[in-house]
């Protein structure tokens, strides 16, 4: 029988860790285990055929000690109030964790895009965003791309705001069009920082990234990227699945011809330079250096933690990890690179994309994709210190030391602004 896990229980899981190894009290627990402001919105729109369907959305912003609320908005059938909850205080630490101006918030809408046409799915985005276009705003909360969401996506949420408020504000979400104030490198951004991430580990780890093996989970845009710029690093991405399925090559996937294949036919399992198919289960478990969970949470547990064989974890994904599935990692001498730092590239290219709106245009492509991976090792390598030189590594992990930075910063705004 499988186990199920709520990621909200997760996260707060996560949370009363930290708090216990950073002294805080039970307060400062109670504060920081539920968002400031949980929004729930009915969408009643009309579709194609004339009939009326209803969907259910959220925005959960968690904590505003830092900064305006930050983080994405994900169309997904299962999106539940939990998931987003737990996904906004995520935010909240990653956003910390890098050094950004920024709270954290998070939103979804229990939908299958797939299931919709393009213009169900803008008047149902558009319905979305006016109805919490209240609680938005340049210096309130900046929404950005998520699951099942893109450019055009957030190109849809800025004309309704703009509409709404009567004005032109490029800053209210990130991850658009470049005509639309948006960055090139934004789209690349999520991939590319868990691709430097795992380039960092593996230097501690084995000297260098080059000749590694690698194993991708989900083939979006930060399964693709990661995949691709590893690969362009020397790596050997031997590994990478879809929600269709697997594929193996041990001497290594061509990685953009399968993004062709996936592109034409929907799936990285119709490409046919391959040893054999293998399931997204089977994936996780291989012999390789590095596993790159990229797809959803909750996918290494304690009932295949014991199988993993990956000598580092890099979470693309958020919360692939349960704690319980953790701990059984930790025992095994398996370094995971937690998704609060791994993935941090997009919300880190978010703000370069933010500032860039408010300032009226200020920095090259060029630029910003150094701005970006400059961050990107800096904040591995400050966790990293602080996990080798400030706690037991044979009893705390790179999550442990990443939390207490962030937890301990967020507490520390909260104590200066006389929250507590």
């Amino acid at each position: 029988m499988s186990v199920t896990h709520d990621p909200y229980e997760e996260a707060k899981k996560q949370l009363r860790q930290t708090i216990d190894l950073l002294g805080l009290g039970d307060e400062v627990y109670e504060m920081l285990a539920v968002p400031e402001r949980l929004i729930q919105v009915r969408l009643t729109i009309k579709m194609d055929d004339g009939s009326i369907k209803t969907f259910i959305g959220w925005r959960s912003q968690h904590n505003s000690a830092l900064g305006p609320y930050k983080g994405g908005v994900r169309y997904h059938p299962e999106t539940n109030v939990n998931e987003v909850i737990a996904l906004s205080m995520w935010m909240t630490w990653k956003n910390a964790l890098a050094g950004l101006p920024y709270g954290g918030g998070k939103g979804g809408i229990r939908v299958d895009p797939k299931k919709l046409s393009p213009s169900e799915l803008e008047r149902l985005s558009r319905a979305y965003f006016a109805a919490i276009s209240d609680v938005v705003g340049v210096d309130q909360d900046i929404p950005a791309p998520d699951v099942y969401t893109n450019p055009q996506t957030m190109s849809w949420y800025f004309d309704e705001y703009s509409r709404i408020k009567r004005g032109q504000y490029f800053g209210v979400v990130t991850g658009k069009p470049v005509e639309l104030g948006g960055l090139e490198t934004r789209v690349i951004s999520t991939g590319y920082g868990t691709a430097i991430a795992a380039r960092e580990v593996a230097k501690k780890l084995f000297g260098g990234v080059e000749g590694r093996t690698v194993a991708v989970q989900g083939f979006g845009n930060a399964g693709y990227y990661a995949a691709k710029f590893l690969s362009e690093m020397g790596a050997i991405v031997v590994a990478v699945s879809d929600s269709k399925g697997g594929i193996f090559n041990s001497k290594g996937l061509k990685i953009d011809d399968v993004k062709k294949v996936k592109n034409e036919t929907g799936s990285v399992i119709n490409y046919t330079d391959i040893e054999k198919k293998i399931t997204n289960e089977e994936l996780l478990e291989l012999d390789v250096d590095i596993l790159v969970p990229a797809a959803i949470e909750n996918v290494i547990t304690e009932e295949n933690a014991d199988r993993i064989k990956a000598k580092a974890i890099v979470e693309a994904a958020n919360g692939p990890t349960t704690p319980e599935a953790e701990a059984i990692l930790t025992k095994k001498g398996i370094v995971v690179v937690p998704d609060i730092l791994a993935n941090a590239g997009g919300v880190i290219m978010s703000h370069i994309e933010w500032v860039n709106n408010r300032m009226g245009g200020w920095i090259r492509e060029e630029e910003a994709k150094a701005r970006l991976e400059e961050k990107m090792v800096n904040n591995f390598h400050a966790v990293w210190d602080y996990w080798q030189k400030k706690l037991d590594t044979s009893k705390y992990n790179m999550r442990a030391a990443a939390y207490a930075i962030a937890v301990d910063r967020v507490y520390r705004a909260m104590k200066l602004r006389g929250w507590i």
